[in-house]
């Protein structure tokens, strides 16, 4: 697909996938958009039925408006699910999904070292230097390295590419580390019965300063819900 066909495609998806109501939370003028996030390691978090989803997906559709090449990593046991992500308007030829096989001997949580083994595919990606946006989805219990974490925000700045990482947390929870440039909470509301209210809660912007919020009303596939 040629790029204008593509940029036009995508602004028409995310159209149908936000509501004809859509404002700011607050009149601050940074948005969570490619250009306020590129070169950057941002981690993104929701607890239990957020809207990090579809906050990660209005953010791949932009990417795919600019033209930007984009992937998504994450474990074989996550609920990506493409059929939503196409529902929703993504050019699901022009993204490249990686999914992680991870074998673990216990029957705990995810340990660090197959978390690494995700962050590891992600800096393959960046290093490539062919990706606007690198989605890293990390689930429950994440923790990288800060060796990991180092490169991959140093490869993030060298090519002006978006490291989107998302976790499964609290808001009182901690970040990744403090190389997150940028962590959010992700929140959802059901204002109607087929729309929600997506909000935004930025905890840490080391860019900005001051902390900031923004919400609008959507409607997806349920499983972006």
């Amino acid at each position: 697909m040629s790029t204008p066909l593509l940029a036009a495609s995508a602004a028409s998806a995310v159209q149908a996938l936000r509501g004809t109501n859509t404002r700011p939370f607050s009149t601050a003028p940074a948005r969570f958009c490619m250009a306020e996030l590129a070169g950057r390691f941002v981690e993104l978090s929701g607890e239990g039925a957020s809207s990090v989803l579809t906050l990660a997906v209005g953010l791949l559709l932009e990417a795919q408006g600019r033209g930007e090449p984009v992937a998504w990593v994450s474990s074989a046991e996550s609920l990506f699910y493409p059929p939503d992500l196409e529902e929703s308007g993504v050019d699901l030829a022009a993204l490249v999904v990686v999914r992680v096989v991870v074998r673990i001997a216990s029957v705990c949580t995810r340990s660090t070292v197959s978390l690494s083994r995700l962050a590891i595919a992600a800096e393959r990606l960046l290093r490539s230097g062919a990706f606007g946006l690198v989605v890293l989805d990390l689930g429950k219990d994440a923790a990288l390295s800060q060796a990991l974490q180092t490169r991959l925000l140093g490869l993030a700045q060298r090519h002006q590419s978006v490291l989107l990482c998302l976790t499964e947390k609290t808001e009182e929870a901690p970040s990744l580390g403090s190389l997150v440039s940028l962590r959010a909470q992700a929140l959802r509301k059901w204002v109607a019965a087929d729309r929600f209210s997506c909000e935004l809660r930025v905890l840490k912007d080391k860019r900005r300063g001051p902390t900031w919020s923004q919400s609008e009303v959507c409607r997806g596939p349920m499983g972006l819900r």
